[in-house]
């Protein structure tokens, strides 16, 4: 579940972090992980990740109303993100989520096609990326990024995934941390030297506790 750490060109330690634009938990946790970029030398390298993938498999025991969120929404989304990465680069990546959370959560336009058609238009991406909502010859690429980051935690958890610094020079990955509102400042870089701890402790899974509160976004 580990592999070798390599830094970034400018020196700095690379985080890498899966998402699905569509989720409320992941959003908070990559606005704490850029809190944290301010304060600790690390770089986010982004990566996609698909709820509509991840939970394919076992629709009919899912609640309805994620049942009909998965079926219906989710997927729009992660098809246009991997358009984009696959004809501009990974490195539109990080602006382009920014881009979409703020519409999808920040300002409630929820994962629809008119928000995704503003927030590509915010980063200023061609609205043909928009061709690829209902299908894209990029699944193979989706399910790839999807699956190698899901095969670093196990197929138990969600999004986001977040793969940190461990031990003798290797990475750890992890769901979460699933956190509410977004720590800023020291607040952030406490909870990331608290991760760097758990992740360097040969041997540990977990910490869970039951989320008494929604996503606060702000």
């Amino acid at each position: 579940m580990s592999e070798n750490v390599a830094q970034t060109t400018n020196g700095k330690t690379p985080v890498d972090f899966w998402f699905d634009p569509s989720c409320p938990w992941a959003w908070m946790t990559s606005r704490w992980v850029l809190e944290v970029e301010k304060v600790r030398d690390i770089e986010v390298r982004w990566h996609l990740m698909s709820l509509g993938v991840l939970n394919e498999d076992k629709l009919d025991e899912l609640p309805e109303e994620y049942r009909d969120f998965l079926t219906n929404h989710a997927w729009g989304p992660v098809r246009v993100v991997i358009a984009a990465q696959q004809e501009h680069g990974a490195g539109v990546l990080g602006d382009l989520y920014t881009a979409l959370g703020t519409r999808i959560h920040n300002q409630g336009e929820g994962p629809t096609k008119e928000a995704v058609a503003g927030a590509l238009k915010d980063v200023n991406l061609p609205a043909s990326l928009l061709d690829h909502w209902d299908a894209t010859p990029y699944e193979a690429e989706l399910r790839a990024s999807h699956k190698e980051g899901i095969e670093k935690v196990g197929q138990e958890v969600g999004t986001p995934v977040i793969a940190v610094p461990g031990t003798d020079g290797e990475q750890v990955a992890f769901f979460g941390p699933v956190v509410t509102p977004a720590p800023k400042g020291e607040a952030a870089a406490r909870l990331w030297d608290g991760t760097l701890l758990v992740a360097s402790t040969p041997g540990f899974y977990e910490i869970k506790r039951t989320r008494t509160q929604g996503p606060i976004f702000d």
